[in-house]
């Protein structure tokens, strides 16, 4: 296999992009013209071939960017990664579990040796070749959670199973849609999600908390999440809030085709073999409005959902302001015919 990595910036200058090959795998959230609220949940990894969803953990043109940008968040605000005392070998379990399907589905690219209790990880895009003992984090430059979360894109939670409920008691969260780990750390599940519309009323969380409590070791699930920026910014947090939401007022009918970005969240949930902490990445992936409008399904499809979407819900995922701006331009791609269902393009349907 081999991979272009892009070099690009995710602030400042803005100069990611998404090649034709990454606009055709985009994780397209809307498998049908409205929307409301989707659990949307699938057994993963696996398939289509080439998709996001192929592995465990996707690995794509955007990694090595994204991994300097965690970095130079990191310098600036070392508290996105946290980790509270009882969580350190959930750090462990995640550590191992990137580093194993990573060194499976990307050969050229990772590799790991184990020996015992003596590991040996090289992750080639980054130039890293390290040795060290497993469970041992003496071995290691940073906490294991740190460090493998240093090199793997998205966001990472670790929820810590107790009293019938799960509790965010550690995390690596820089690319966050407008929520702060600093602040969520060792709430439950029900607390986290507190700020997002009607959900509770509607019964949404407390079906998703029964599902997870549920889940065994071995078995790993996904559903996708949506919101909408403005620029292709990964560090949307609360903390950041002043340079970012004041790019909302940027928007103008003539730079809204590229300036305004539909934000992707492949979420994952695995149950973690040491630890029984269950782990949920949250990786997430960028496209603007013109990204999405080269297939003509997604165009006509976003339109009907912007356009028809609950007040409340605009205001939550971050494009209520635009909002006529986004479906006036969006309209140009929706010539009325229908869509077929399901999120991928039709020429990729089976």
């Amino acid at each position: 296999m081999t991979m272009q990595f892009n070099e690009e910036t995710f602030r400042g200058d803005y100069t990611y992009f998404n090649s034709p090959a990454a606009i055709r795998r985009f994780p397209f959230p809307f498998d049908q013209d409205a929307y409301m609220y989707s659990v949307n949940i699938e057994q993963h990894p696996g398939g289509p071939e080439g998709s996001p969803f192929e592995f465990a953990f996707d690995v794509d043109e955007h990694y090595v960017a994204e991994m300097q940008d965690r970095a130079i968040t990191l310098a600036g605000d070392p508290m996105r990664c946290q980790s509270l005392p009882h969580m350190e070998l959930a750090g462990w379990d995640l550590l191992e579990a990137i580093m194993v399907a990573k060194a499976r589905d990307y050969p050229d690219l990772f590799s790991l040796t184990i020996d015992g209790d003596t590991w040996h990880w090289i992750n080639r895009p980054m130039g890293i070749d390290d040795t060290f003992t497993f469970l041992d984090p003496a071995t290691l430059p940073y906490p294991p959670l740190e460090y493998i979360t240093r090199q793997a894109q998205g966001d990472f939670a670790l929820l810590h199973e107790r009293d019938g409920n799960l509790w965010l008691d550690a995390g690596m969260v820089t690319s966050q849609a407008d929520w702060s780990l600093d602040f969520d750390v060792g709430m439950n599940f029900f607390e986290w999600h507190a700020p997002v519309p009607k959900a509770g009323k509607m019964g949404v969380f407390d079906k998703a908390l029964k599902f997870l409590l549920a889940m065994n070791q071995g078995q790993s699930y996904r559903r996708l999440n949506w919101t909408m920026t403005v620029n292709p910014r990964l560090d949307t947090s609360p903390e950041n809030y002043h340079k970012w939401g004041p790019e909302k007022r940027t928007v103008t009918p003539e730079n809204v085709g590229q300036k305004q970005f539909v934000r992707v969240e492949l979420q994952t949930f695995w149950r973690l073999p040491r630890s029984n902490a269950l782990a949920f990445p949250i990786r997430c992936y960028l496209a603007n409005l013109e990204d999405i409008c080269t297939y003509p399904k997604w165009g006509r499809r976003l339109h009907r959902v912007l356009r028809d979407i609950d007040p409340d819900l605009a205001d939550y995922k971050g494009f209520a302001v635009n909002q006529e701006i986004i479906v006036n331009y969006l309209a140009q791609f929706d010539d009325g015919a229908p869509t077929s269902p399901g999120i991928f393009p039709v020429d990729q349907e089976g």
